[in-house]
């Protein structure tokens, strides 16, 4: 039902998948020339204009997955995301700079230099180009459906990515198959990135521990193949899934080995990556506070402010 769409991106990860069917497109890729050609060159070849679609489906509020759906909207196509991912794409530059003020006092208290917290949390700056605002026309949650090219797709929420990730699942072939952005990857383990609360007054998502729940409930679904956001399809879903938790589990049991009395998630992540670059470091800090939030949530580790420092301990 899908064709995949192969779309060059500027950020380490590649090419994005772009997925169209009929007059939908789903994740059309990032803002920038060389992308749009590429988009236009592989809309071509399958007889399409971007006059032609009618909707734009975002899985996530990432640059590399919605910067181009302000072309497509402005061409008369309505644009459908989840509410949280609505309110990041229609104020992206706002959004980023929420997360650069609540992440550089973040790292510190977790054991960061302020000029290092300061350059690691500047950095995503770039990104701003290629995610310009789009309004949403419809916001979708778990339940709803959308209908493309005359067949049904289902729609779920999951956890892990991005904040407000969406899933849609379909029948084709005697198949059930699922568009699941960047949460299940064919040989990349999905990095689930700190996020900060939507609400200044709420409580920082524990990211790893939600997302290992999801990945689990997505195993269970019994999906035939996945249409992930990079790279090629899944055909064996359950296998790469459980293939995915193992990696987080070996990983989780690494951190705990790095625990030998009061210690912060810089040290953690110093432990895990040697000399790691700044450019890598909010990555590297995402592993490191994931893995002591799993450990905390299972009554493992405990966390507490010591000189203004949050440190863990082996419970």
């Amino acid at each position: 039902m899908f064709e995949r769409l192969s779309i060059p991106t500027p950020f380490q990860v590649g090419p994005v998948n772009a997925y169209v069917a009929g007059q939908t497109i789903v994740d059309p890729g990032p803002a920038s020339e060389e992308a749009w050609s590429k988009l236009l060159t592989e809309l071509d070849a399958h007889d399409l204009d971007p006059e032609d679609f009618e909707q734009v489906l975002v899985t996530h509020p990432h640059p590399d997955h919605f910067g181009l759906a302000k072309r497509f909207r402005e061409r008369g196509a309505r644009v459908l995301a989840s509410a949280p991912a609505a309110h990041i794409i229609g104020g992206f530059e706002a959004r980023l700079a929420y997360e650069q003020e609540f992440f550089q006092e973040f790292f510190q208290r977790h054991g960061m230099a302020e000029s290092t917290a300061r350059t690691v949390t500047d950095l995503p700056e770039a990104f701003v180009e290629y995610a310009p605002d789009v309004d949403t026309d419809r916001v979708l949650d778990a339940g709803d459906t959308v209908t493309v090219d005359g067949a049904t797709l289902d729609v779920g929420t999951t956890t892990g990515h991005a904040p407000g990730e969406l899933t849609f699942a379909y029948d084709h072939d005697d198949e059930r198959r699922v568009i699941v952005g960047d949460n299940v990857l064919p040989d990349i383990t999905p990095n689930p990135l700190l996020q900060p609360p939507m609400d200044h007054h709420d409580e920082r998502p524990r990211i790893l521990p939600a997302f290992n729940d999801a990945l689990a409930r997505l195993r269970d679904a019994d999906y035939d193949r996945m249409l992930p956001g990079h790279r090629e399809v899944i055909d064996d879903p359950a296998g790469r899934i459980d293939e995915i938790l193992a990696a987080h589990e070996d990983r989780t049991e690494t951190v705990i080995g790095l625990l030998d009395g009061p210690t912060t998630a810089v040290d953690v992540m110093n432990g895990l990556f040697e000399d790691l670059p700044a450019t890598e470091q909010f990555s590297g800090m995402s592993e490191a506070v994931g893995h002591l939030d799993v450990l905390e949530a299972r009554g493992e580790v405990t966390r507490r402010e010591q000189g203004g420092m949050v440190v863990y301990e082996r419970a």
